[in-house]
């Protein structure tokens, strides 16, 4: 039997559309006037490829009532059928992305709104829009009026030619009782202003009572100026304005290839990379966003910009950038120019390198570590956590032919008062991208050696103790091994400075990761016990070393009596690992708190027996 086939057209709920708009695609509804102001302006567009000369103006009358005038191509009523009524339909192309309309044969491109949407957007504070029009590509046609409504229907009627006195269009609109607030003149002179702001045609708002307000003017990077100084400080007044804050530095971006003129503002005060800034982006003079930080570099996080352009895509929304081809070389050019800047500045301008680094060293860091150029510029004005306090890589090398790198802020912690006072150089690595940068400084610095901290390093700069006092040590030295040895530490003796340092605790990554092993496998069975231990590896212990030259140790070795040698011993190891300032385990705070208990319990216990070498105590 033969199937029979028909065909049948999508039939759209308006209502549901706009609901979908107002939900879904635009951010706010104030994104209304930013439609009709953009096809404003593309009408004008066309209308100027008609007739080069045309004058282009655009004006919004605020109030209960809101109305936009352009003096643009227009519409004829044939025009009005086929993309008024059509919804999705652009003026602006046809399917094989020509001009449509006017007969045009310009390109798609010279235009901003390119989705054929836009009027939808009034539907968002509106129940019924009406459109004035008349033709300037069809002076004998009459003009038209188009009258739309929210629920899908339409009405069309044809005026005589004094009813539309030049070719242009107007859109009439008044919103909703819920929406009112959006086409107040305040607030109308503000979105004008915040959309509008670069457009290349003259945008003028009028007030019910008649004050007009010219919400455009050319950007400072576009206009001329008297010298140098008087152009950066427009640009930098520029930037109050805008952002407000007051940068660091300007950095002006012209990109012909891409049609990208504007500029960047160095930040005056540090930001964290995850905080990536939101860049402003016009398109063709209309505000596209502000929130655009896909526009540069993830790196460049110490800058804000604020651009226009005519090469960058936005999306069906018209409120972000298009992801494609364009915007990464775009993002990768804006990037050079940046990194010229910054490596211009030590030969230019080197105190300003130097607020510059102050400010935002962290992102010059990340920059470095994969920009040789920079590195070579850059990496000796750096500052780094080392045994000399903050100091550039130069200055530290300079006095250091081996830099030495601790691989952690505990690391470095636990070693750096001994190994300033033996005179070895080390240097923080512990902070994000600084090991890595002070392992390349050979590269710029010949002769320099950059070898990372080992403890065995910090114990052989120290001073061996006299055998005969080892000797006398010795028993306390083996109590002292058989109770730290519980937690995988060994116990030496040595002569350190500063003397008032009791005991140093050495440590490494391997040794903490062996005993966190260790721990794990102690206490779990079966498999994950089995797997476990064949992960296990012979690695460093850490040391306890007893600082020969402190009186506490001095007086500690002298005890003979088992039980407060023991608590002696303890209460060194928790010393020295409180001064390391890494975090405790469990069982090393519950040390601490025996140790304190049992030297407390010991000096009640003989609180008549005086204490070695002292005067004993007389009774009142």
């Amino acid at each position: 039997m033969p199937q029979s086939e028909s065909s049948h057209t999508f039939q759209v709920d308006l209502r549901g559309l706009v609901d979908l708009l107002s939900h879904h695609l635009y951010s706010s509804p104030r994104v209304y006037l930013r439609e009709l102001m953009q096809n404003a302006v593309d009408a004008i567009t066309a209308r100027q490829s008609l007739e080069p000369g045309a004058t282009g103006a655009i004006t919004v009358r605020a109030g209960d009532t809101l109305t936009v005038t352009d003096t643009g191509i227009g519409l004829s009523e044939a025009d009005v059928h086929r993309f008024l009524a059509t919804i999705g339909r652009s003026s602006k192309r046809t399917t094989d992305g020509a001009l449509d309309g006017a007969g045009l044969d310009a390109a798609r491109g010279d235009f901003i709104g390119q989705f054929g949407i836009g009027l939808l957007a009034c539907f968002v504070v509106a129940d019924e829009i009406t459109v004035l029009s008349r033709s300037a590509a069809d002076p004998s046609a009459p003009a038209v009026e188009w009258r739309g409504h929210s629920d899908g229907r339409y009405t069309i009627r044809t005026l005589p030619a004094s009813a539309v006195p030049e070719p242009g269009t107007t859109v009439r609109l008044v919103p909703r009782a819920d929406t009112a607030e959006w086409t107040q003149p305040e607030r109308v002179v503000s979105l004008a202003r915040h959309y509008g702001g670069l457009l290349r045609h003259q945008v003028t708002v009028v007030e019910p009572s008649g004050e007009t307000h010219q919400v455009n003017e050319a950007p400072p990077w576009e206009r001329g100026h008297r010298s140098p100084l008087a152009r950066r400080e427009a640009l930098t007044a520029y930037c109050r304005d805008l952002f407000d804050f007051t940068p660091l530095d300007t950095i002006e971006l012209d990109l012909p290839a891409a049609g990208l003129r504007g500029v960047a503002y160095v930040l005056p005060t540090a930001m964290s990379p995850a905080q990536r800034a939101g860049h402003r982006v016009h398109l063709k003079g209309m505000l596209l966003t502000d929130q655009a930080p896909q526009l540069l570099p993830d790196w460049a996080f110490f800058v804000r910009c604020v651009v226009d352009t005519t090469s960058l895509r936005p999306t069906a929304s018209r409120e972000a950038l298009y992801e494609d081809g364009t915007l990464s070389a775009v993002r990768d050019a804006l990037g050079e120019r940046i990194r010229d800047w910054l490596t211009g500045l030590a030969a230019s301008d080197p105190s300003l390198l130097h607020r510059f680094i102050d400010t935002h060293h962290l992102a010059v860091k990340a920059l470095a570590r994969y920009d040789d150029e920079l590195l070579r510029i850059v990496l000796p004005w750096l500052p780094f956590e080392t045994t000399d306090g903050n100091v550039t890589l130069e200055e530290f090398a300079r006095k250091h032919p081996t830099v030495l790198v601790a691989r952690s802020v505990e690391e470095f912690r636990q070693v750096a008062p001994i190994a300033s006072a033996a005179g070895l150089g080390v240097v923080n690595g512990g902070y994000t991208y600084d090991r890595d940068l002070v392992h390349r400084l050979p590269e710029i610095r010949p002769g320099t050696a950059v070898t990372d901290l080992d403890p065995a390093t910090v114990t052989a700069h120290l001073d061996a103790v006299d055998p005969a006092a080892e000797l006398r040590a010795a028993a306390f030295l083996a109590v002292a091994r058989d109770t730290v040895g519980a937690h995988d530490c060994d116990v030496v003796l040595r002569d350190f400075q500063p003397v008032t340092a009791p005991a140093l605790l050495l440590d490494n990554r391997e040794a903490r990761h062996e005993r966190t092993r260790s721990t794990l496998a102690a206490d779990s069975d079966g498999l994950w016990a089995d797997i476990l231990g064949s992960l296990r590896r012979e690695s460093p212990r850490a040391q306890l070393v007893l600082n020969h030259l402190n009186p506490l140790v001095r007086q500690a070795i002298t005890i003979t009596e088992q039980e407060l040698a023991v608590t002696a011993a303890e209460a060194l190891y928790g010393q020295a690992l409180l001064l390391s300032r890494r975090p405790l385990r469990a069982s090393e705070s519950a040390l601490l708190n025996r140790a304190f208990i049992n030297l407390l319990t010991h000096a009640m216990h003989h609180s008549g027996t005086a204490a070695p070498g002292s005067e004993p105590r007389k009774e009142l």
